[in-house]
């Protein structure tokens, strides 16, 4: 009923940079978003293997991942207009 209340499993390095990629994709920086989306699944990755997650957030974080890898499947500068034209 009240999803907005719910509290996703947090981790502050994590959540960091997926603010970073959702500010910079919601601007339109989409070398900036790739970039950071790169930084969130290396990080991902190391603190899976250093074992700083529990399974809520190892599942929470890669439902984000695989969120992120879609909206940017096809993110590139050719669909872009130049604002000079």
């Amino acid at each position: 009923m009240f999803g907005f209340l719910k509290k996703h499993p947090q981790n502050k390095e994590l959540d960091k940079i997926v603010q970073s990629i959702e500010v910079n994709a919601a601007n339109n920086y989409k070398d900036a978003a790739q970039k950071s989306l790169l930084e969130f699944e290396e990080q991902l990755t190391q603190l899976e293997e250093a074992g700083r997650l529990s399974e809520k957030q190892k599942i929470y974080y890669h439902e984000k991942l695989s969120e992120f890898k879609q909206q940017m499947k096809n993110f590139t500068h050719k669909d872009q207009k130049p604002t000079w034209v």
